[in-house]
């Protein structure tokens, strides 16, 4: 826990028990919306209440929006309708569609009637699209000016919106509402009043279109280092903006999916405190591990029956092998789907990293091998063995399996997250137990028939 959320939750919790609702609204009010909003998260939910009943309705606000899914869902309940429509009114349109896409959809229809037609037109029309797309992301508010105003034009749109967002451009569009460029503050605030808009303009601004996903701009906007993009439609007509802020928090939010996919579970497991919803999400995971663990213990019985002594030697080193080998797969899918989620042209290409890889685990291979060798003639040695059984070939048979089970999990590290993004499916799901379950049954079957067969010549 960070110091200054354990002082604050310190101090805040003898004013929750003594109901001192004055003395907690001073305290909450020398901390930050997100200090409040860690708090909320831990303490119960009568004391979530008292916290909601003290703080300003700018404030309270704020911290809805900043608490996670699985608080927000109980704060819905605990607040009362009247309450959370305001809380709703106080948010700008992006994050009140947000907020708002997580209510059963009979409570979203009542409240948005519940508020003005032309901001409930604004929130239906973000929530429209989908959640992790530029469109779902984007803030509507905005200033736009034609190319044929003067730059005192400009100023005075700038001074006349009432809006308390943070601005770094005007953008520029043609009489058609289509997005030709932008201008910075800064040059506005240096040029002559009487000047044109085109004059000034940035023709070479980059954009993105509403239905981008959004880890396709969180790369854009690192790539070319961006503080703010323009998002159009698909008729190039200017309808919101990207700032810097929101994408940091959509990095935030898919490298948290892919570590979570990649263990095998799903980000919704936070969102919910039911144990019983957390087990559901990790037992759609582990079943098909299950089966797959079920077909390498079927690889296992099958070799059983051709000879049963140097079986009962070699199996011994079957932990050894998958685990090795699973690992190196593990290792090859992870930098392979970091480099695909972070948009690297060097990623993209199949060829270049499929040369650099198979490089670096043939040099893997090698060394395990013969290291996992070494380790095996030393422990075969040192324990007593059945005088029928070829040391020499059960050794060799062993290291040659190491490099062959590394070579195929490197392969399947490095194909399976390809494939799967050309088929259009998250590739972190290729790198989790897909990976390791499959490399199990290959690897052990591999292992087990070069014992077999050189064990028996």
């Amino acid at each position: 826990m960070a110091e200054e959320q354990k002082q604050l939750l310190e101090q805040i919790k003898p004013l929750l028990d003594s109901k001192d609702e004055s003395a907690l609204r001073q305290l909450l009010a020398e901390y930050r919306e997100s200090e409040i909003a860690e708090v909320v998260e831990i303490v119960d939910k009568e004391e979530r209440r008292m916290v909601f009943d003290v703080l300003d309705r700018e404030v309270s606000a704020e911290v809805l929006e900043k608490v996670n899914e699985a608080t927000r869902a109980i704060l819905f309940d605990l607040l009362h309708d009247h309450e959370l429509r305001a809380l709703i009114l106080e948010l700008g349109l992006d994050d009140a569609a947000d907020l708002l896409a997580e209510l059963p959809e009979d409570e979203c229809h009542d409240l948005l009637s519940s508020i003005s037609p032309a901001k409930a037109t604004q929130i239906r029309k973000l929530m429209s699209y989908s959640e992790d797309s530029a469109g779902g992301i984007m803030d509507p508010v905005l200033i736009s000016v034609s190319q044929d105003a003067t730059v005192a034009q400009a100023v005075n749109k700038i001074r006349a919106a009432e809006i308390d967002e943070d601005f770094y451009s005007v953008f520029v569009i043609d009489d058609r509402g289509k997005f030709i460029g932008d201008v910075r503050i800064r040059i506005l605030l240096t040029a002559c009043e009487t000047k044109k808009i085109k004059e000034l303009l940035e023709e070479d601004t980059i954009s993105v279109n509403a239905d981008a996903d959004q880890e396709e701009v969180r790369n854009i906007f690192s790539k070319n280092d961006l503080i703010v993009a323009p998002v159009l439609d698909k008729d190039q007509r200017l309808i919101g903006r990207i700032t810097a802020d929101r994408i940091i928090e959509v990095a935030e939010e898919e490298a948290a999916e892919d570590i979570f996919t990649m263990a095998g579970t799903d980000p919704d497991e936070q969102d919910n405190f039911s144990a019983i919803h957390a087990a559901r999400i990790r037992m759609t995971w582990l079943i098909p591990c299950l089966l797959g663990t079920a077909v390498t213990a079927l690889v296992m019985t099958f070799f059983h029956g051709y000879n049963k002594i140097i079986y009962a030697t070699a199996v011994a080193f079957v932990p050894m092998i998958a685990a090795i080998s699973g690992n190196a797969g593990l290792q090859t899918s992870a930098i392979v789907v970091s480099g695909l989620a972070t948009g690297h042209l060097a990623a993209l290409k199949f060829s270049q990293v499929f040369s650099r890889e198979v490089r670096i685990a043939l040099l893997v291979a090698l060394a395990c091998g013969i290291l996992g060798g070494i380790i095996c003639s030393i422990l075969l040695v040192t324990k007593p063995y059945n005088a029928e059984i070829q040391l020499s070939r059960l050794v060799f048979a062993f290291g040659t399996a190491m490099f062959s089970a590394i070579m195929v999990a490197t392969t399947l590290g490095l194909a399976l997250p390809f494939l799967f993004k050309k088929i259009g499916i998250d590739p972190a799901i290729s790198s989790g137990p897909l990976v390791t379950t499959a490399n199990d049954s290959i690897s052990v079957a591999i292992y087990l028939s070069l014992a077999i067969m050189l064990g028996s010549l």
